[in-house]
């Protein structure tokens, strides 16, 4: 079958792609046949586009949403797995599966169109997971080609016609459900849309130079049964107080928008699944009405006006809420809390009050983030049950690591500011990612053997912080340390050349991104291992920082 793809590589991935499931011996000979027929009637191109054809045929019924969802992006569009699961879920794509978060089964989607080689990856996290995509131009011909023919798209995307000179605006299927717009937004508010009334999701790609509206009345006005909006980098002055009657909206879209206000209509909004916005001067103190709400992103708020959140025990990701916000709800309510990110200024916080709320938290907590902005007035987390021993110095890893699904664990600017850390043998049972930054005063982390037993990456940037333990880590394959003195190159060039290898992390900051080699046994790992920790300690002796 490979000698019938005439070389072509796309031809021969996507065989692969098609025959990476477990198939019987009848449908390999079904696959067979149909190439044989296709590829000596077509020429090579041809011959692509219809294995492509093949692929889509191929693809279950669940799936195929979700390939025709591709065809709103641009071309060569470097596309956030984030925003696009989310994208999934609020469409509707997604179908909710016994004991599985809906975010979860989206990922299964997105990895099996990966494994069937019709997304590319672009970028991973540490723990594999996918981080960004994109479409190979043919695959998205396809995709395109199959969206205009189910009216999943309408038949012309909006586009800045001097980009683009053939797109027309006034082309548009009365029956198309979704739209996206590159660049001209203004001339598309200025255009009439009376026949895409029934529109459901509006998308707008920032593709280059800067793109403003001052009123955006016209969606709420023309597309009232609109589910999805996303407008990242799109200028906005104001969102009208009408957005509120946008009553089937399931995704919202505003960051990088420059938008400082929200009305308070918003709340209004309450089959409102996602909220994406960040840089608010403050937000309304109404998404406790919003019950149906699942992912909230309200990240770099200017100002901390109380927020009531407790309600909406949907809710699986909360990134951005502030320390004063949060300790002002019962957290024992967010039965369903998945990841956390609490950042900014937290000098009015108090020390148990806050502990207790972390500690409050349901099992499903897989990620804690904590960012404070001040470094002098950061609470720390003590023993809820020890309130009398309560300092600032106090160590937050007993709460923290009986937390049985935590992934990822990021502390940063001084939330703890005492002199030592220590992980007891069950702690930290699933942990994957460990960061600790700009702990000063940090000097010893003790790790006792069986805790943390699936670390795979730890980052700090303070060389006085002797690490014991970390030979017992057996899964850790990154590690990230703001080294780049000439005197700790040459001390990593010893072992760098035998399990290690090293490369420089660009940014003011800078410093270096130390990565095990793959594929060695336990006795290589332990090995490796013991000369990472030699190495870290003659770091620590020098004062590296």
């Amino acid at each position: 079958m490979v000698d019938k793809c005439n070389g072509l590589p796309l031809a021969i991935v996507l065989l692969g792609g098609l025959l990476s499931k477990n198939m019987s011996h009848i449908e390999w000979k079904k696959v067979h046949d149909n190439m044989s027929a296709y590829l000596a009637k077509e020429g090579q191109i041809a011959g692509v586009m219809t294995m492509l054809n093949l692929s889509y045929i191929d693809l279950p019924s669940y799936l195929k949403p979700c390939f025709l969802h591709l065809s709103l992006f641009p071309e060569d569009y470097v596309i956030s797995t984030r925003k696009l699961l989310l994208l999934w879920i609020s469409e509707g794509f997604v179908l909710q599966q016994d004991r599985q978060s809906m975010k979860d089964t989206a990922e299964i989607y997105l990895n099996e169109l990966i494994n069937r080689n019709l997304i590319q990856v672009v970028r991973t996290s540490v723990n594999a997971r996918v981080m960004e995509c994109r479409v190979h131009d043919f695959i998205q011909e396809l995709a395109i080609e199959k969206a205009k023919e189910h009216n999943f798209i309408g038949t012309n995307i909006v586009v800045d016609p001097h980009l683009f000179p053939s797109s027309s605006p006034s082309l548009f299927s009365s029956k198309s459900r979704r739209q996206s717009i590159y660049s001209d937004f203004e001339r598309y508010a200025s255009i009439e849309h009376y026949s895409t009334s029934y529109l459901r999701s509006l998308l707008y790609f920032n593709l280059g130079g800067i793109c403003r509206i001052s009123q955006l009345d016209f969606i709420t006005k023309c597309f009232k049964v609109l589910r999805v909006q996303d407008l990242e980098g799109l200028g906005i002055e104001n969102v009208p107080s009408i957005i509120g009657e946008l009553i089937h909206l399931r995704y919202l879209g505003l960051r990088h928008t420059g938008l400082k206000m929200l009305p308070l209509s918003i709340g209004n909004l309450r089959n409102l699944q996602t909220l994406d916005i960040n840089n608010l001067k403050r937000v309304p103190d109404v998404i406790w009405k919003i019950t149906n709400m699942r992912y909230l992103y309200i990240e770099e708020q200017e100002e901390d006006d109380p927020l009531k959140i407790d309600t909406v025990q949907n809710l699986q990701i909360l990134s951005g809420i502030t320390f004063n916000q949060w300790i002002r709800n019962n957290s024992s309510k967010l039965t369903s809390l998945e990841k956390l990110k609490i950042e900014g200024r937290c000098e009015l916080v108090e020390e148990v009050e806050f502990s207790n709320s972390i500690a409050k938290l349901h099992s499903s907590l897989k990620s804690l983030y904590l960012k404070a902005s001040d470094e002098s007035s950061i609470p720390s987390l003590a023993m809820s049950s020890c309130p009398h021993l309560c300092k600032l110095e106090c160590d937050p890893m007993p709460i923290l690591e009986k937390l049985p699904n935590l992934l990822t664990l990021r502390l940063r600017a001084g939330s703890y500011l005492g002199k030592e850390m220590h992980v007891s043998a069950d702690g930290f049972p699933r942990l994957q990612i460990l960061q600790l930054l700009r702990f000063k005063e940090l000097v010893w982390l003790n790790i006792l053997k069986g805790a943390m037993p699936w670390l795979m990456q730890l980052e700090f940037d303070n060389f006085k912080t002797e690490i014991f333990g970390l030979n017992e880590l057996l899964n850790l394959v990154e590690v990230k340390i703001p080294f780049s003195s000439l005197l700790a190159m040459i001390l990593f060039h010893k072992i760098e050349d035998s399990f290690w290898g090293l490369t420089r992390i660009a940014g003011a900051e800078g410093g270096m991104h130390i990565c095990r080699q793959k594929g060695l046994t336990l006795a290589s790992s332990k090995q490796a291992l013991e000369q990472l920790a030699d190495f870290l300690e003659q770091c620590s002796r020098l004062n590296f920082v």
